[in-house]
């Protein structure tokens, strides 16, 4: 006879009371930009109890003590938006934008950077893991071997410093990089050779050079940033903010781009870029004019 195997039961005072959830929703939401609905209570339940754990404390409710009627919320701030933020991020994720970046957005760039030597800046403004910038990184490699004197560079920023940590990193597991296509996985990846490693892989290291990282968040009144990139990819991140966020962060950013430059937004973001000085080249890819 099987018996039934229940969840753990989590005791109330390990959970978050509704002023507890509303003021980490109020601090995500002014910190992060991101709306965390009561349906979102469970989620960020779970995942602050790692955090909650490692510092030593008895409860959710002893971690709120801690962060907003002692001292704790100055320390803790980069702790808590890592703990809650959504990573999500593929490996040639939305592949129609790369066929555009190297089909029509570098070829453009390319004609009004007509120097014998042409360096061109991309960023990757919501980086998360980083799969998006090697994935980059990959396809302008491709593309500069067969424009010898072609440079580049790629910036990846997010608000997570453990993102940026395992981005810096640059390894793997290798289900991850089944979405790279064959010949590239083959020119960029290094797989591992002890038997620890052999289910992970690691950008090579030509890759790696050719990246930064830093730690950004879209929220600033400003980025330190340089203000002539030629292409900025921010994918699938707008979603999570509220409009008049949603066009804030854009207006930024495009105030980064060079004239000519190229802003890529995902798929379901497609419209937030129509209100601002921008023409639409393919869906979601948009020109600053």
């Amino acid at each position: 006879m099987s018996s039934t195997i229940y969840p753990p039961v989590i005791p109330e005072y390990d959970r978050l009371s509704d002023q507890d959830f509303g003021r980490i929703a109020e601090l995500i939401g002014e910190h992060a930009g991101i709306k965390l609905p009561p349906a979102k209570r469970l989620m960020v339940e779970g995942r602050l109890r790692k955090r909650v754990r490692g510092l030593g404390h008895q409860s959710l409710a002893d971690y709120c003590r801690f962060l907003f009627d002692g001292q704790g919320l100055a320390s803790e701030l980069v702790h808590v938006i890592d703990a809650v933020t959504t990573n999500k991020t593929d490996f040639f994720r939305e592949p129609a934008h790369f066929v555009s970046l190297e089909e029509k957005i570098i070829p453009a760039l390319l004609e009004r950077h007509p120097g014998p030597e042409p360096q061109l800046k991309l960023w990757s403004a919501a980086c998360s893991n980083g799969a998006e910038v090697y994935t980059i990184a990959m396809v302008m490699a491709e593309i500069a071997a067969c424009h010898r004197h072609l440079r580049f560079s790629v910036l990846g920023t997010d608000i997570s410093t453990e993102m940026l940590e395992h981005a810096a990193r640059a390894i793997y597991p290798v289900a991850m990089v089944e979405p790279v296509p064959a010949a590239l996985r083959k020119r960029y990846l290094m797989h591992g050779r002890a038997p620890s490693r052999r289910s992970e892989v690691r950008i090579v290291p030509e890759l790696r050079h050719a990246v930064r990282f830093a730690r950004l968040n879209l929220m600033d009144a400003r980025y330190t940033i340089d203000r002539d990139v030629d292409v900025i990819f921010l994918r699938n991140v707008l979603i999570y903010f509220e409009r008049a966020t949603q066009e804030a962060v854009v207006s930024r950013l495009v105030g980064h781009l060079r004239p000519g430059g190229f802003l890529v937004l995902g798929h379901s973001e497609s419209m937030i870029g129509t209100n601002l000085n921008l023409r639409q080249v393919a869906p979601a890819v948009f020109q600053n004019l």
